[in-house]
């Protein structure tokens, strides 16, 4: 792009990456404030909804201007994963790239396997990997680890919404299931706590995210389309809206007026909608996330977004 040649204004709404295995969450970022710098684009806020390991692939929510505020969301927002467990051999990292730390000759029946999975439905008690980016004492988990350190995480409640079979049991001696889960959740310590569970060990060899809250499999394009934006391909055939990200939460329709006061932060009284959490909206475009409760209506999370009344 010329340098004289005038800015485009920055984009907000969200970008679903397909992340290819070996591209760390932090890289995805930068690769859509290059590419986005490249098509010259003004400076927007990026960030993601939710880190993927380096070693898994899949869906990787990019939010970009208005859309970070929302990014949090995401975070706490329940994930679909595919992952496949190799029985006979656990690795300190519990998954391909760590190191042996124990072996086991038994192999599970697939008839064993259905009558495990039901003990890892609903709310359980699970541990972290020793390789994770929890923090210890102020200090990354992954760090202490790497160093050597005995790292003792404490367990946590999480919540497998379902956890299918997708794929049988091969000479290779692998399982492939499906895990609906809630946030927090390590698919790694849940393939070594299944194989423990049917007297064996076990890592994950594939894992891949098919859903992060409300984004599909289905919407999220590769690595390449991503730097074709860079290369004068239109952004508008990718970017998703900032309300995509809210599709579980209904509309609240606003008159002029009503926005201009959400905007400056007030409190929208006489409200007749049930008690919860809306997005106030100005005819096509997101106001606010806004709170209502006994009538009242009270800003969340405004959005400051191009064509709302000033």
């Amino acid at each position: 792009m010329p340098q004289d040649s005038p800015k485009k204004p920055a984009p907000h709404g969200w970008l679903i990456l397909d992340k290819p295995r070996g591209l760390g969450s932090t890289q995805a970022v930068a690769a859509a404030k290059r590419n986005l710098r490249e098509s010259g684009y003004s400076k927007a806020k990026v960030g993601h909804g939710g880190t993927l390991d380096p070693l898994a692939e899949g869906v990787l929510p990019i939010a970009l201007g208005e859309a970070t505020k929302l990014a949090g969301r995401m975070l706490d927002a329940s994930k679909i994963y595919d992952f496949t467990i190799q029985f006979g051999e656990e690795t300190d990292t519990l998954d391909t790239e760590g190191e042996t730390i124990g072996t086991s000759d038994v192999r599970p029946t697939i008839e064993e396997i259905k009558k495990a999975l039901p003990q890892f439905s609903g709310a359980i008690d699970q541990v972290p990997p020793a390789y994770s980016a929890l923090k210890v004492d102020g200090k990354r988990a992954y760090d202490l680890a790497r160093a050597g350190e005995e790292v003792e995480l404490k367990k946590r409640l999480v919540i497998i919404h379902s956890l299918d079979i997708i794929g049988g049991l091969n000479e290779l001696d692998q399982i492939t299931l499906s895990a609906h889960v809630s946030k927090g959740t390590y698919i790694r310590s849940l393939g070594r706590d299944i194989a423990h569970a049917l007297g064996t060990c076990g890592h994950v060899t594939y894992l891949r995210r098919t859903k992060a809250g409300p984004f599909l499999e289905s919407q999220a394009i590769s690595l390449d389309k991503l730097n074709q934006i860079g290369r004068g391909a239109p952004l508008s055939d990718l970017l998703l809206p900032l309300e995509a990200g809210l599709d579980d939460i209904p509309a609240l329709s606003l008159s002029q007026t009503d926005a201009q006061a959400v905007r400056k932060g007030r409190v929208l009284s006489g409200m007749p909608q049930s008690p919860g959490l809306y997005c106030a909206m100005l005819d096509s475009v997101p106001v606010a996330l806004m709170q209502i409760e006994g009538g009242t209506a009270k800003v969340v999370r405004g959005f400051n977004l191009p064509d709302v009344a000033e």
